[in-house]
């Protein structure tokens, strides 16, 4: 198969843990500057700029340039879509001991999956729509009944601009500490935005963890009988 020299490679690029661990910060949707990325994978910056230099050559990074900063960011959804299915697959292997941190913690409750929403927050929310019959999600595909589309126009979200992108309008994606899926695709990305955008949800800090506000809890306790 002319395909596997390529899916070598890129396993070969995404296996390497301190690569690994740049990938997985950029999880977050956000784009970080080299040095942010030696941190996050406890590097310097001299071998940081090394492994950004082979995850730009395979495509998996795209570099944007402002002024003199030099930001990376995922090439696109589809890049953060395979992060997410090796964790899916590395859970299913062999236990291992490490302990849980607060961070740990806040990235299963709520957290960023490239620009949708994850863990228990975006399974909460893909199975609320579910139940109103607003969102469909089979095994591969997913789509947003019309009365799911009303719901979501009158609640802000942006369907027109969804439906312009070039990608896939709503698919389902396995959150890999759920075990269950969460919404993926252009229509994840707009709930995400608008979420973002009437302050129910924020970032913590450079992570991909997400805290919900207390106008959040509210809203959505009111809105889908949602409580996390």
């Amino acid at each position: 198969m002319s395909s596997v020299p390529q899916l070598a490679e890129v396993a070969s690029l995404v296996g390497d843990p301190a690569r690994a661990n740049i990938l997985c910060a950029l999880l977050g949707g956000r784009a970080l500057t080299a040095t942010e990325l030696a941190f996050a994978a406890g590097v310097s910056p001299q071998t940081a700029s090394g492994h950004l230099g082979k995850l730009h050559a395979a495509r998996l990074l795209v570099l944007m340039k402002q002024g003199r900063n030099r930001y990376f960011r995922l090439a696109g959804p589809h890049v953060g879509h395979m992060l997410e299915s090796i964790m899916n697959v590395a859970l299913t292997g062999p236990p291992r001991l490490r302990p849980k941190s607060k961070l740990d913690e806040q990235l299963r409750k709520a957290r960023t999956c490239y620009d949708h929403i994850a863990g228990v927050l975006g399974v909460g929310l893909a199975e609320r729509l579910s139940e109103r019959g607003f969102v469909i999600l089979g095994d591969e595909a997913g789509e947003v009944t019309l009365a799911g589309a009303e719901f979501l126009s009158q609640l802000g979200v942006d369907l027109s601009g969804a439906r312009a992108k070039r990608r896939i309008f709503c698919r389902p994606c396995v959150d890999w500490t759920e075990r269950r899926a969460h919404i993926g695709g252009a229509v994840g990305a707009a709930l995400a935005n608008r979420l973002f955008q009437t302050k129910w949800i924020e970032r913590v800090g450079n992570s991909r963890a997400l805290i919900i506000t207390p106008a959040g809890r509210r809203s959505l306790a009111e809105i889908l009988a949602l409580s996390i």
